[in-house]
């Protein structure tokens, strides 16, 4: 059983949720003109682990808040974002709040570099571990666009979708994968991949043309989009373990009631914490997912191959040192280190 579906997830329509709150607000003598409406895009689709994480917070949020604050999903780009379009949309209020994956925000800044370093944090007690180490640095950040981060929704560890066994460098040449932001790029393409970064929007079509033939992305990923159709190899690199971030305007989070903006925060942490304490439950779970969709799961993957991709991934690491500065480095990852150290006593 999905683990997910413990917490109630019951789709609804914005007009749907609207009109069943406001009948019942109008019983607590509470008005139309309190419900807060937001519209929350994440080119992920819906049945992902973002997805159903966003529909929890979504749920959660109405819930807490008596169902003043209502928040409709919008999954699979269908506002017509990309991830990369969130930090201008939310930025400039377009919508008030995303759901993203934040590697493709580091032309605004490196801090979103980190959080998928290749081989630095490839469990969910790592990838948190990382996350909380790096947050104050990533508030910082987001608050150079007026946005406030709200909290993050964790993926599963990233392999490899193919149609063939890749069990060395050697069978990475020329092989057509895509990528999702520059530390993968760096990575495959020093091993000698031809990486093409591009947007999960685009890798269904690229698979269906045969313009790509490998995808570096999670099995939880692959399986949401239904990779099975076109590859039938993962294979457990572990490369990283990621999250999405869910981000909103820091203007429309100052103009709620004071209540709200508590009921916002607390409900953040909440779902927060009970998505991280779920995150291994996903990733064994999937291993029978891939099983079911007639995929051969390669979980033992050569060690040689490990660290061919661990050498072919330190220049990422190098150029991001060099972009924040040693010290600052420094100064995170002896923060990362202390959290893990915390969290394992």
């Amino acid at each position: 059983m999905n683990k997910f579906a413990r917490i109630p997830m019951k789709s609804r329509t914005t007009r749907a949720a609207i009109a069943a709150l406001v009948l019942g607000l109008s019983t607590s003598g509470a008005t139309f003109a309190e419900v807060v409406a937001w519209d929350m895009p994440n080119e992920y689709g819906e049945t992902s682990v973002s997805g159903e994480a966003d529909k929890i917070f979504a749920e959660r949020l109405a819930a807490n808040s008596d169902g003043r604050i209502i928040v409709t999903n919008h999954f699979g780009g269908s506002l017509g974002y990309k991830s990369k379009d969130h930090w201008a949309a939310v930025e400039d209020n377009a919508v008030p709040i995303a759901s993203t994956y934040t590697g493709v925000f580091t032309g605004f800044d490196p801090i979103f570099l980190l959080n998928n370093m290749p081989f630095m944090a490839t469990n969910p007690t790592q990838s948190k571990a990382l996350i909380d180490a790096a947050r104050p640095y990533y508030a910082a950040a987001f608050a150079k666009g007026n946005q406030i981060l709200l909290l993050t929704e964790p993926w599963s560890p990233v392999g490899i979708w193919s149609k063939r066994p890749i069990m060395s460098g050697s069978d990475m040449q020329g092989l057509k994968i895509r990528t999702y932001d520059k530390n993968g790029t760096i990575t495959l393409q020093n091993i000698g991949a031809a990486a093409i970064q591009m947007s999960w929007a685009d890798v269904v079509p690229a698979l269906s043309t045969n313009a790509i033939e490998a995808v570096l992305t999670s099995e939880e990923g692959g399986l949401s989009a239904n990779f099975q159709e076109f590859l039938d190899h993962y294979h457990y690199v572990n490369f990283t373990m990621g999250s999405n971030m869910v981000h909103m305007n820091a203007d429309v989070f100052k103009d709620l009631p004071e209540d709200l903006q508590g009921i916002v925060l607390e409900t953040a942490r909440e779902v927060e914490d009970e998505l991280w304490s779920r995150a291994q439950d996903r990733i064994d779970l999937n291993v029978k997912r891939l099983a079911d969709a007639n995929v051969t799961a390669i979980t033992e993957v050569p060690a040689s191959f490990i660290e061919e991709l661990k050498s072919a991934g330190q220049q990422a690491i190098d150029e991001w040192r060099a972009l924040v500065g040693d010290a600052k480095a420094d100064e995170i990852l002896a923060a990362y280190s202390a959290q893990l150290d915390l969290v394992s006593n």
